[in-house]
C-alpha cells in the first residue's frame, strides 16, 4: 500500500464557528480531520504533518517558500508516494503556484481545502480529502506538476484560480477547464499538462506590488511603488493589455529605474498582445520594455515575478521567464 503525506496548513477546512464571537476560527488539529476521512485507510497509509494552522489570507509569500521546502523534504523520501497539502482557499492559487514553480518532481503533490467550515451542513473538507488522496496515489498523476482538487475536479497550480466567493467549486481554470476528475475514488485525466517551469529560489527577497486599472488612472500609485523600493510591478490592465495614457508616463520612470514592469489582462480569460497602436496600447509598452504576463491573472503573475527577481535583476532574464516561446 502507497504511503501519502497530508500537511495540514490551516484554512477553512480546519475551522468551526466560535459560539462566542459567532464567526469560524481555526480549530480543528489535522488528526481530527483524518478522523472524518472514513475508509480511507483502505487506500493508502497516511502520514499527517502539521505545518500551519493559518487562515489563507494570513499566507506570505516567504511562509510559501518555507513551505515548498518542507513539502521538498518529503517528496524526497523514497517511501512517500506524493504530498496532499491543505491549504486556505483565499490564497490557495497563490501558494500552489509557487510551490509548481519552485519543486522539481514526477512525485505528485495536490492542493485541498474546504468551502465550508466543519460546523455548517454539508463540510466538504474530508471528501476533498479523500479525493486528493486518491490523486496522489493514481500514477497517471505522475509529472504533471502541482494539482489541485476540490468538489471532484483537478485543476493545474499554474492554471487554477478561485472563481466563486461560496461555491463548492469556486476553483475553476479559464479558457481550458479542469485538467480531470476524481469519481467514485478513481482519477480520470482528459487532457495532457502543459511543459512546466522551474525556478531554484532558496529565499524572497524582492518587493513586488500588484494594480489594477481602471478608466482614468493616472501614474500616483505607479510612483508610489516605485518610490517604496518596489522592484517589480504587476499591472491588471484592460482587455487586450492596454493601460490609460496617463498611466503611460509613470510606467516609462518605473523602467527608467530598472523596475520591472509585468503586464496581465484584469478580463477573467484570455490573454495579453500587443495588438494596439494607441496611446496606452500594449504595442506601445512593449516596445517600452514592459513584459507581457500572458495569460496569468495578476496574483500568479505576482508571484512568479517575486521568485524571478529573487534569482536575478537583470530585466532580460525576467522577461525570459515570462515570454519565452510565447511573443514573437
Amino acid at each position: 500500500m502507497k504511503k501519502v503525506a497530508v500537511v495540514f496548513n490551516g484554512g477553512t477546512i480546519s475551522m468551526k464557528v466560535d459560539s462566542r464571537i459567532k464567526a469560524a476560527v481555526p480549530t480543528l488539529t489535522g488528526e481530527e480531520i483524518m478522523s472524518m476521512v472514513t475508509g480511507i485507510e483502505n487506500y493508502a497509509e497516511i502520514e499527517s504533518y502539521n505545518f500551519s494552522n493559518l487562515p489563507g489570507p494570513h499566507m506570505s509569500p516567504e511562509k510559501m517558500l518555507e513551505l515548498s521546502k518542507y513539502v521538498k523534504a518529503l517528496i524526497d523520501r523514497p517511501d512517500i508516494c506524493g504530498v496532499v497539502v491543505t491549504h486556505g482557499t483565499d490564497s490557495l492559487e497563490e501558494t500552489a503556484y509557487l510551490l509548481d514553480l519552485t519543486l522539481k518532481t514526477e512525485k505528485p503533490v495536490v492542493f485541498t481545502g474546504s468551502m465550508r467550515n466543519s460546523s455548517e451542513l454539508g463540510y466538504d473538507g474530508p471528501a476533498n480529502l479523500a479525493a486528493s488522496i486518491c490523486t496522489v496515489i493514481s500514477e497517471e498523476a505522475k509529472s504533471r506538476g502541482v494539482l489541485v482538487c476540490l468538489n471532484g475536479d483537478l485543476n493545474c497550480a499554474c492554471e487554477v484560480t478561485k472563481a466563486n466567493s461560496m461555491s463548492l467549486n469556486a476553483f475553476q481554470t479559464p479558457n481550458f477547464g479542469p485538467i480531470g476528475i476524481v469519481d467514485e475514488n478513481k482519477v480520470i485525466f482528459y487532457r495532457d499538462s502543459i511543459e512546466k517551469q522551474h525556478l531554484d529560489v532558496q529565499s524572497i527577497d524582492a518587493s513586488v506590488d500588484l494594480l489594477k486599472c481602471v478608466a482614468g488612472m493616472d501614474s500616483k500609485l505607479i510612483d508610489f511603488c516605485v518610490e517604496q523600493g518596489a522592484r517589480g510591478i504587476v499591472i491588471e490592465a484592460m482587455g487586450r493589455g492596454n493601460i490609460p495614457p496617463k498611466m503611460m508616463a509613470g510606467v516609462q520612470r518605473a523602467l527608467e529605474k530598472k523596475v520591472a514592469v509585468v503586464l496581465v489582462s484584469r478580463c477573467y480569460q484570455g490573454r495579453v498582445l500587443d495588438s494596439y497602436g494607441y496611446e496606452g496600447g500594449g504595442k506601445q509598452l512593449r516596445n517600452m520594455g514592459v513584459i507581457f504576463g500572458d495569460n496569468l491573472p495578476g496574483q500568479k503573475a505576482r508571484i512568479k515575478l517575486l521568485l524571478a527577481l529573487s534569482i536575478t535583476d537583470d530585466l532580460e532574464r525576467v522577461k525570459k521567464v515570462f515570454e519565452k516561446g510565447l511573443y514573437n
